[in-house]
Formats: structure tokens, C-alpha cells, sequence
């Protein structure tokens, strides 16, 4: 008897051991976010940083009250990728994401990044400067 529950007690300490081996990687390698935004009266501005990413292609989308913006997706420079979303006429020229003078709402934005198959790999909400 003893025998027996020795081995079962061994084959149940190997399969556990097999099967947390076969978990994904630690959050060491989570994905990092950064999102800063600032409110005028006449201009709003939010900007989408990730680091430590996958190589691939990201999308940002950034939320503030009922309203949202998506960009298209872009490549990652090694393991970093930035986002602009401005309101002002040369920001946009210059290559920022167009949104509205009152994209701002609450003094709050929630920014994502997006991989390529859909998923959010990191979301953080930040309160925006008001000047």
C-alpha cells in the first residue's frame, strides 16, 4: 500500500512540475505603457509610449468619457513603439492622430496598446495636465 501511494504521490509531483514549466512566461516580460495627456481650453493632447514588447505591429486607442480613438497599426522599433493624438492643425501635419479640441473629458484618458491579433497587451489610465 505504501508503495503504491508512494508512486502515485511521485507521478502527481511530476505532472505538476511538467505543467507549471509549460505556463507562459512570468510578467517580467509584460509589456510597459506610458500615457500622458494635457487639457487647454482650445487643445487636447495625449501621447501613447510601450516598451519591453514583442517585436510586431501595435495599434494605440485611447479613451476619455464616451469618447475613443483607434490608430492603425504601426511596427515596433526594436521593443518600443509611440503614439501622438493631437488636436492641433501642425501636430497633425507633422504626424499625430487627429482627435477633437474636447477629446478630454473628466481630466482623464485611458490609453491601450493592441497587438496585431487583437489583444491588449498592456492599459493604464492617466490624469491629464490642465493648463
Amino acid at each position: 500500500m505504501k508503495i503504491a501511494l508512494l508512486k502515485a504521490s511521485t507521478i502527481a509531483a511530476t505532472t505538476l512540475a511538467v505543467m507549471a514549466l509549460s505556463l507562459p512566461a512570468s510578467s517580467a516580460e509584460a509589456a510597459d505603457i506610458r500615457v500622458q495627456c494635457e487639457k487647454r481650453s482650445n487643445r487636447s493632447k495625449v501621447s501613447v509610449d510601450g516598451n519591453n514588447l514583442i517585436s510586431g505591429n501595435y495599434s494605440a486607442k485611447i479613451t476619455s468619457g464616451a469618447n475613443t480613438k483607434v490608430s492603425a497599426y504601426k511596427p515596433s522599433v526594436g521593443d518600443e513603439i509611440e503614439f501622438d493624438f493631437d488636436s492641433d492643425r501642425n501636430d497633425v501635419a507633422a504626424g499625430a492622430i487627429r482627435i477633437s479640441s474636447s477629446f478630454i473629458q473628466n481630466g482623464q484618458v485611458t490609453g491601450e496598446l493592441i497587438n496585431e491579433k487583437g489583444f491588449t497587451v498592456a492599459s493604464s489610465t492617466s490624469a491629464c495636465r490642465i493648463k
